[in-house]
């Protein structure tokens, strides 16, 4: 694998799990303490961070720096539509039910 590869699969990883975390860029950016242009470039693998910056990263993300270069970290398309309809359909079913206690229950 060649750097412009891995620079590439650090930018999905990173992308993947800050979506799996409801996190924005900004968010990210702020709490890693880094320019959301500079995350924007490493999550589109045309920047790579320094390793104090990858640590940051990796601490907000709760995860370990060396898992950020997992190769299959991000699901196929199939597996990543099936998570994605699975969370949605549990998000809509928690919801109709908290509507329902409310309404019986006060």
């Amino acid at each position: 694998m060649d750097g412009k590869a891995i620079k590439a699969m650090l930018g999905k990883n990173i992308k993947f799990l800050r979506s799996g975390k409801g996190l924005t860029q900004a968010v990210l950016a702020e709490k890693a303490d880094i320019s959301i242009i500079f995350l924007s470039s490493i999550e589109r693998g045309t920047k790579y961070p320094k390793a104090d910056i990858l640590a940051r990263i990796a601490n907000v993300l709760e995860v370990e720096a060396f898992e950020l270069f997992k190769g299959d970290l991000v699901p196929s398309d199939s597996k990543k539509l099936f998570t994605h309809l699975s969370k949605d359909i549990t998000g809509k079913i928690n919801s109709a039910l908290e509507g329902i206690f409310k309404q019986y229950l006060g």
